[in-house]
């Protein structure tokens, strides 16, 4: 691939469709570390931030220092406000598989602007959670061939194996809440769309900017998923677009061409939860009408969280009323050996079976992929 890609440039006709107002996360400031900008992407990232006005501070050292701090809610919010422009490191060549989602999981940035109450980084990454946008993205995309066919979750699995080998891109991130900043979606779906090969880039997003993706030349190699929930979960969700801009912009991509899917993610034993999750697949249904040849998928995933998680959410959000009381989940042990805690049987299995009859009904061109 070549250098640093261009904001939102045109590889064909756009498809039409309604215009939505979208949410674009704006960093109070920028950090450029000196390995990031001997990157050409590197360098275009810090150039689109300079033409935004943001307050970009070039670091002597490639170490990002001084994030923390006594207060570990104002440590947050310093955090959550600041983009680092650094270099992936050797470590993140080495991809993992990420069942049940993809064959492998590999990271354009490290990071997300959003403030779901629920967030599952809080388990997963340690240290404040700064954004960090990798620059070095040559390497990282021209590192994937390699994995090329090596997968058990799709390339290695009868049922899945039509969608080749399959990359996921949001585990760490959401890609399309920073895109406006980086160009590294853009970069990733025309490297995809050129390679001609059994391969699939998939990623999911709470965030609705989805026009500069709408021209490029996929190919129908990646799959856009947004992540929704049913509409009294939103106030769990800050800083991401409403479920309407993103039923929207999931529109906008099916009409693109592009196969899409919902990730209905965090599901959760609310008050009336069937009557909830019903009308957000019927919200669906409505988005979707009239799309042609539309590729469609669901993932369906219920909400549980470790010891950990809890402990630095409500760090977080000490106001928050999402429901993490151990006493009436199901303690597991994770195939790491660590606790976890998730719905019950009774509740998963009715939840299991009332959502799956909702798709069914609603949305018959979806394939469920997974329950978890």
């Amino acid at each position: 691939m070549q250098g640093a890609p261009e904001l939102a440039p045109k590889d064909c006709a756009p498809a039409q469709g309604p215009r939505r107002s979208v949410r674009l996360w704006r960093p109070r400031r920028v950090l450029a570390t000196p390995a990031a900008l001997e990157h050409a992407h590197g360098r275009a990232m810090l150039a689109r931030a300079e033409a935004l006005g943001i307050p970009v501070e070039r670091l002597r050292a490639n170490r990002l220092a001084g994030l923390g701090g006594p207060d570990p809610r104002r440590a947050y919010a310093e955090a959550k406000a600041t983009l680092a422009l650094t270099v992936a490191p050797p470590t993140k060549l080495r991809l993992q598989p990420i069942p049940p989602s993809a064959d492998w999981r590999f990271d354009l940035a490290e990071g997300c602007p959003a403030h779901c109450q629920y967030c599952y980084l809080a388990g997963s990454l340690s240290g404040p959670p700064v954004t960090r946008a990798y620059a070095n993205l040559d390497a990282i995309l021209g590192n994937l061939a390699g994995y090329l066919g090596r997968g058990a979750v799709t390339s290695g699995s009868d049922a899945r194996a039509h969608e080749g080998t399959t990359f996921e891109a949001s585990c760490y991130t959401d890609p399309l809440g920073i895109e406006h900043l980086t160009g590294s979606l853009s970069a990733a779906i025309r490297h995809f769309g050129a390679w001609e090969a059994p391969v699939q880039l998939r990623f999911t997003t709470k965030f609705a900017a989805i026009e500069p993706l709408l021209g490029l030349a996929h190919n129908r190699r990646t799959r856009i998923r947004f992540s929704v929930n049913a509409r009294p979960a939103a106030r769990y969700e800050g800083g991401t677009d409403g479920l309407d801009a993103r039923l929207g912009a999931l529109r906008a991509a099916a009409l693109a061409g592009y196969p899409v899917g919902l990730t209905i993610a965090p599901i959760l034993p609310m008050a009336d939860w069937a009557a909830a999750y019903d009308g957000l697949i019927r919200d669906a249904a409505d988005a979707l009408t009239g799309v042609p040849d539309l590729d469609l998928t669901a993932e369906l995933i219920t909400h549980r969280f470790t010891p950990g998680s809890k402990t630095v959410l409500q760090g977080w959000y000490p106001g928050s009323d999402l429901p993490l009381d151990e006493g009436v989940r199901a303690r597991k042990l994770t195939k790491f050996g660590s606790v976890k805690f998730v719905l019950r049987k009774p509740v998963m299995d009715a939840m299991r079976a009332h959502l799956t009859a909702s798709i069914a009904r609603d949305l018959p061109a979806a394939r469920v992929l997974y329950w978890t």
